[in-house]
């Protein structure tokens, strides 16, 4: 079947809770592909396509951990799950605008951003039994929220908002963090972090590694950063400074290994921790 090279415009990137698989979100013929450790291709389904389980536009992707994959399909305005084996259980399309960035929670809720609605929503099924339990507005008055992530332990909740610059550049990124109870515990903005970091920096991807710190990937510097915990931020250290070149999904494996999504090179680049 492959391996990472069989990707097209990849646009989210999420591990397996509890094994070395990964599940990445692209622009292909099937648009949802399961890879195991070593970047083989064990899985591919979500055809592109109308039915009411085709993946039309994939923009973020989630594994929750139960085992279901939760895709953002920005071509329907919809939220899609799937079982292991790639069948279509649950599609939720009530209310959103623009469902963008995803992450599951440990209880197998999935947190989601609506970009056009400027809002957060936290989402509960049975996906067992393909049923919807709710679906609820958690944050409001946001600015174009995309990348969100949930940390594991503490249940805190980080968003990257896109804000639009006055001029002709493409606007700047501001990163939020809230409190499990939805309090807002800490923010930085690019002009905020330009005060300690002599480079523009425009977030595109986030993440929580296990000790509860934000990471996130800056496409202006090709990097991955490191902004330390909530109670800290931010800080900055750069964990990845050469080698990527549109780096566009994060995410952490089981054995805390480190993944990147590249978008520039259509490729995920996986980095130990040690």
């Amino acid at each position: 079947l492959g391996g990472w090279g069989s990707l097209v415009n990849p646009t989210g990137v999420a591990a397996w809770p509890g094994s070395g698989r990964l599940v990445v979100a692209h622009d292909g013929k099937k648009r949802i592909h399961v890879f195991g450790p070593s970047g083989f291709c064990l899985r591919r389904f979500g055809e592109r396509g109308e039915a009411s389980n085709d993946i039309k536009y994939p923009l973020d992707v989630t594994v929750t951990s139960d085992g279901h994959v939760v895709v953002t399909d920005g071509g329907d305005c919809s939220v899609k799950a799937f079982d292991f084996e790639g069948r279509g259980v649950l599609a939720v399309r009530e209310g959103f605008c623009l469902p963008w960035g995803l992450d599951a929670t440990p209880e197998s809720e999935v947190i989601l951003t609506d970009s056009e609605a400027g809002a957060l929503y936290r989402l509960a099924a049975d996906f067992q039994r393909g049923e919807l339990k709710k679906c609820q507005m958690i944050r409001a008055r946001l600015v174009s929220p995309r990348a969100v992530a949930v940390c594991q332990t503490s249940g805190a909740v980080v968003v990257i908002e896109h804000l639009k610059d006055r001029g002709p550049s493409k606007g700047s990124t501001r990163v939020k963090i809230f409190s499990a109870e939805m309090d807002l515990i800490g923010q930085t903005d690019s002009f905020g972090l330009n005060l300690v970091f002599p480079s523009r920096i425009y977030a595109t991807a986030v993440a929580f590694d296990k000790e509860g710190r934000v990471i996130v990937t800056d496409v202006c510097s090709q990097a991955v950063i490191c902004l330390g915990k909530p109670e800290e931020f931010p800080i900055f250290n750069p964990l990845i400074s050469h080698g990527l070149s549109y780096p566009v999904g994060l995410t952490y494996t089981a054995n805390n290994s480190l993944v990147v999504l590249d978008g520039g090179d259509h490729s995920v680049k996986v980095y130990s921790s040690t």
